[in-house]
């Protein structure tokens, strides 16, 4: 098992059973996935960033990104519906928890000036978005292999009924939120 794994299990589960008064021990929220997505504008243009950012996701996460495609068609963008605009890995499990060890414990610590991630980045139902500028944080990614840097989104999926629940789930596993001043 995981650390993080056992850490929810261990000291997170039961503190937010107590901190909430949940009936039932199945009303705690956990963490159901994580989504990495890449966007890729220039994907249009230049079918090696694809291939390239693919790459990078899959060394990242350790597992195959699938590509995504333009849902509607925007003028504006010289976007048709069905291209290819970017790549995404949705992760599960085993390889969940892992990468959430490895975000907390080694990658945004390694992001320059860090004071912390902003805790109003819920979407209302208790998902949290987190906004990457560049993919050399992670130390799987080598310098020299890059051929551009590029930002990413990870969204972690939670169970949660509202924002402060899922909040405190994930400052209990270690999420530095910043310190409101």
């Amino acid at each position: 098992m995981n650390r993080m794994q056992e850490r929810y299990k261990k000291e997170v589960a039961p503190a937010l059973l107590k901190a909430f008064g949940y009936k039932n021990v199945m009303q705690i929220p956990w963490i159901e996935k994580i989504v990495i997505n890449i966007g890729l504008g220039e994907a249009m243009d230049n079918p090696k960033a694809l291939e390239a950012a693919m790459g990078d996701l899959a060394t990242i996460t350790g597992q195959k990104p699938v590509m995504t495609k333009a849902r509607k068609s925007i003028a504006n963008f010289k976007l048709r519906e069905g291209r290819i605009i970017g790549t995404k890995v949705t992760l599960r499990g085993e390889r969940m928890w892992s990468f959430l060890d490895r975000l907390v414990n080694i990658a945004l610590p390694r992001v320059r000036d860090f004071r912390g991630v902003s805790p109003d980045a819920f979407d209302g139902r208790g998902n949290y978005t987190l906004g990457l500028k560049d993919q050399l944080i992670f130390p799987e990614i080598e310098y020299d292999k890059i051929d551009k840097l590029r930002g990413m989104e990870v969204t972690i999926v939670t169970t949660a009924k509202s924002d402060d629940h899922a909040r405190l789930l994930l400052q209990l596993m270690g999420m530095p939120f910043k310190k409101e001043a």
